[in-house]
């Protein structure tokens, strides 16, 4: 039996048992890796001593638990993956870039500390684009992440690493981070499910920032069940992230019968990629024929969504990346004064893309420009969070596309932003409303050329209201079943 094909039901179920250990478990993943990862580049740390260290610890708790007649937790003794902008005490953590690229981590993330406790075991970190800003990872700077489903092709982004992790069975989970879309998109691109909690459900403390008012840390999993038990153990309030809020989520049974499906007229629009429209309308079919009523909605301001989160992301970029300047941490150039350290650092410790917002960033918030751009983009921002309170008022959640086409080939849009930009359109306009949404797998468009015989995968994205992850885990569950 290949332990790595296993959910983290089965596995849990497994250990319960007695079937295997979690070192067992762990060397399996490890194997894997190894095997798989030249081709892929998901993993740019490997944690093997630290994985099998942590996997004999849990081994200990769960043979306690067995002999005290307990159960032990669900995630224990587990082989997880964390997206490379995550922090891990003592590995290193690059955000994708050279400007960090010896840098080790001195704490913890929350999420991470949260894993720990659970008696997750951490196999390494994985890739992402530059400082998270992408949707291919062909914007980090240790090489691009190539989908599992065909090597040719992008695995999405950011977190690209975390999402082909889960595809290629490297990872039994892991850990992303979606500020426009960088958990769903991934994971619809690999054929995975990703979820993107509320903003404030999940701390991001130990999360390298790249817009503060927009990133979130969630889980990618192999099926719904398993980002739900995830997202459970990250879910609450902390100390160290005053934007979170208290939440204890509760697991609820939602029915498709009844349900009010909202589906947003601006989202079939023209650009869509027609089999991925085909895909997704079939979805939504299947979800009438269960019994849920369609409901035709209108998002009017979600055609200024793109605009608004260019402005707005990148001018928190430009003020969140200031500190990387040679002098307090990262990458420092030797240079004859202050001024040219500056110049050389992040000359050379940035990428394009992340230099290109910088600039964009820094020119919205710029005298004279403020008002114009900053101020106009969340006076946009409130519009469209209107455009959802009212859709909420009439439906129950929301179901539509994740990506406008499906996972495209490594260069094809490299040299192209706005084109790179328009994969996130779908994805973007509920950030920027605090929104939670999944995506998970609704089929696939063909794909001949692949040498696995596989379609490309299209993801579903069904979005709710605020602090509603159980009601969309619980239909999204029941779709899963329907589309399988």
């Amino acid at each position: 039996m290949d332990l790595t094909t296993l959910t983290i039901k089965q596995a849990h179920q497994g250990l319960k048992n007695g079937d295997f250990t979690s070192v067992d478990l762990t060397k399996a993943y490890l194997k894997k890796i190894k095997d798989l990862n030249k081709d892929i580049n998901a993993f740019l740390l490997i944690t093997e001593d630290l994985a099998l260290q942590q996997a004999e610890g849990a081994d200990k708790k769960i043979a306690l638990s067995k002999a005290e007649g307990q159960d032990f937790g669900t995630l224990c003794g587990i082989p997880c993956a964390v997206k490379d902008a995550i922090l891990v005490e003592g590995e290193k953590c690059t955000a994708g870039s050279k400007m960090l690229e010896n840098y080790t981590a001195p704490y913890n993330a929350t999420a991470v500390k949260k894993l720990k406790e659970e008696g997750a075991v951490i196999l390494g970190k994985v890739n992402t684009d530059e400082f998270t800003m992408g949707s291919s990872t062909e914007n980090s700077a240790f090489g691009v992440t190539k989908n599992p489903h065909d090597t040719t092709r992008v695995s999405g982004g950011s977190s690209g690493g975390s999402a082909a992790a889960v595809a290629a069975n490297m990872a039994c989970y892991t850990l992303g981070s979606d500020t426009g879309g960088s958990i769903r998109q991934p994971a619809s691109l690999c054929g995975v499910v990703g979820l993107c909690p509320t903003y404030g459900a999940v701390s991001r403390y130990g999360l390298i920032a790249h817009a503060s008012s927009l990133d979130q840390i969630g889980p990618i999993a192999k099926n719904v069940e398993d980002a739900k038990t995830v997202f459970k153990a990250l879910c609450g309030k902390d100390k160290m992230d005053a934007t979170t809020k208290e939440y204890d989520f509760e697991e609820k049974d939602f029915s498709l019968k009844g349900l009010k499906v909202g589906v947003p007229k601006e989202y079939f629009a023209k650009g869509i990629d027609k089999d991925v429209e085909k895909i997704i309308r079939n979805a939504i079919k299947k979800a009438e024929n269960a019994g849920a009523k369609i409901v035709d909605i209108s998002l009017p301001s979600s055609e200024y969504a793109l605009a608004c989160y260019y402005i707005i992301g990148p001018s928190e970029i430009s003020a969140n990346l200031a500190r990387f300047d040679g002098i307090r941490y990262g990458l420092s150039e030797p240079a004859q004064n202050l001024l040219e350290v500056y110049l050389k650092t992040r000359g050379k410790g940035f990428g394009a893309e992340v230099k290109r917002r910088i600039m964009i960033g820094t020119y919205c918030l710029s005298s004279g420009y403020y008002d114009a751009y900053y101020k106009k983009a969340q006076e946009v921002r409130q519009l469209i969070k209107n455009d959802f309170k009212e859709a909420f008022n009439k439906v129950d959640l929301i179901f539509c596309p994740v990506s406008p086409f499906p996972a495209f080939k490594i260069g094809e849009k490299a040299d192209d932003p706005m084109s790179m930009y328009l994969a996130d359109i779908y994805t973007i306009p509920m950030k920027l409303a605090g929104l939670p949404g999944i995506s998970i797998p609704a089929g696939e468009v063909g794909n001949p050329l692949a040498s696995s015989g596989h379609g490309l995968p299209v993801g579903l994205q069904i979005i709710g209201n605020h602090f509603q992850e159980n009601k969309i885990l619980s239909i999204a569950q029941q779709m899963e079943s329907l589309l399988k």
